[in-house]
């Protein structure tokens, strides 16, 4: 029997034996680099960034270039940054960047497993199911609750909206009303908006002196839109805002919700995973309440970022919300206690990201973790009490969690140039990274105390830069006066 000449073989990309490991060794020792050197590497350095940012921009290669020279360029690259994983990031909310993590993707994106349906990897897939149900422990989420990793808040909070729009309102939905607060993250409204709800179908209620949503206000707009012929049917209650890591009064909230019949989804995306901590019933009670939860394990549980998940009380509504079937699929379907995230979830195709969760948990444990949110909480009270006793700064509220808003009043001018200044002026030095942001209208600097490398002596560097920073900058003020 004959047959035809074969096309030729194309070129390998499996990489021989000993250019294996040349590769991953100078791959693994650049990792080791980044992490042995985080603690001396300044806050931020953007000094030439220009020009090596435009050395990107450039064609396809047609030939392969050396491993050396390629982690030699991202090595530039990466050093031009805002140093988000070190201990002097300040600013935001950071991402820890917790390493075995990156060693769990690099296991899990090696293997290349498939789970976004349970039956071609069934126990890869329990995995990333176990791993959901610590994180419902964690947060004193009831039993039975479905959840999803996502790439962060923004989907969880987009994927928690369409499933209460499927769950709560009609096919035309366009009469249904959002509620959230002034301090809502602004991914909410976008995430309302993506789901197909006109702007005007947001409620973005004021909030009491503590940046909190007020029950009360709540309570009269939904009476109010009622009374319109609308349809009020989701409540957004924030567990740590951004801004000043205020938790709304998710309990008096929840009761409302129940009496009216309407959704709760609680973004706890910044502060959920402050549940955990000593004391976190009382931080932030009620979130079990919920009927949708986001949390960021890439911030609370000190993760690298892409690393989001949102909790469902009701499971079969996430699968309402999701389910779909695929004729060509039909041989992965199989029956099974084990729900396939395709089915809860808007992917299909996604990588395996269970075990950048399980790997750092299980080789750590969840006491580890519970002690570095139990430092974040007092070291935030520490700067505090070191903002309000120091002359000049004035303080716009105790810290709820781990932010730490605050102002300097200079002893004449403008207040909010003055503040402004005073960050450059700190950021000057390196050491630590601030944000800023705006509240009731006044520019205000503020503390946010979350990456595991963050310890009391970088605290401290940040006081200490404030205050001498402050100090000149108000005698030089003085001295043109």
């Amino acid at each position: 029997m004959s047959h035809r000449p074969l096309p030729r073989r194309a070129v390998s990309f499996d990489l021989p034996g000993d250019r294996l490991r040349q590769v991953t060794d100078a791959c693994v020792a650049f990792a080791l680099r980044q992490v042995e050197t985080i603690d001396a590497q300044p806050s931020w350095d953007h000094d030439g960034v220009g020009p090596i940012a435009a050395s990107f921009r450039e064609p396809p290669p047609e030939d392969g270039q050396p491993i050396e020279a390629l982690l030699s360029r991202l090595e530039t690259a990466v050093a031009k940054s805002l140093n988000s994983a070190g201990p002097g990031y300040l600013a935001y909310i950071p991402g820890g960047g917790l390493y075995p993590a990156a060693l769990g993707d690099y296991l899990a994106l090696t293997a290349n497993r498939y789970v976004g349906l349970s039956a071609p990897a069934p126990a890869l897939a329990q995995i990333e199911h176990t791993v959901l149900d610590w994180l419902r422990r964690m947060v004193g989420f009831p039993d039975g609750a479905q959840g999803i990793l996502t790439s962060g808040g923004s989907l969880s909070n987009l994927t928690a909206i369409i499933t209460a729009r499927r769950t709560r309102l009609p096919e035309n939905f366009l009469s249904g009303i959002l509620y959230l607060s002034e301090e809502s993250h602004h991914s909410v409204a976008k995430a309302a908006l993506l789901a197909g709800f006109p702007e005007g179908n947001l409620r973005a209620l004021p909030v009491d002196e503590r940046f909190r949503m007020r029950p009360d206000d709540l309570e009269r707009a939904i009476r109010d839109d009622r009374r319109r012929s609308l349809t009020p049917f989701l409540v957004i209650a924030n567990a740590g805002t951004t801004n000043t890591g205020a938790v709304d009064p998710i309990p008096a909230i929840a009761d409302l919700c129940a009496r009216e019949r309407l959704w709760l989804h609680v973004d706890g995306a910044y502060g959920g995973f402050f549940r955990l901590a000593p004391g976190g019933e009382r931080l932030l009670p009620g979130i079990e309440r919920a009927d949708s939860l986001t949390l960021d394990p890439h911030k609370g549980l000190f993760l690298p970022y892409g690393t989001g998940c949102l909790l469902v009380r009701d499971a079969e509504a996430l699968r309402e919300a999701h389910g779909s079937r695929a004729g060509y699929l039909q041989d992965l379907h199989e029956a099974g206690s084990l729900v396939s995230f395709a089915d809860i979830s808007p992917e299909l195709s996604r990588e395996f990201r269970g075990l950048r969760l399980w790997l750092p948990l299980k080789l750590f444990g969840v006491a580890a973790f519970r002690d570095n949110l139990r430092e974040k909480l007092e070291l935030a009270r520490w700067a505090w009490e070191e903002l309000r006793r120091a002359p000049g700064f004035e303080c716009l509220d105790e810290p709820q969690l781990s932010v730490v808003p605050f102002r300097y009043v200079p002893k004449s001018g403008d207040a909010d140039a003055f503040n402004a200044r005073l960050m450059q002026a700190v950021h000057a030095r390196r050491r630590v990274f601030l944000s800023s942001t705006t509240l009731r209208g006044r520019y205000v600097l503020r503390l946010c105390i979350l990456s595991f490398r963050t310890h009391g002596d970088r605290v401290a560097m940040a006081i200490e830069d404030l205050i001498d920073c402050a100090r000149e900058l108000d005698s030089e003020g003085a001295s043109r006066r």
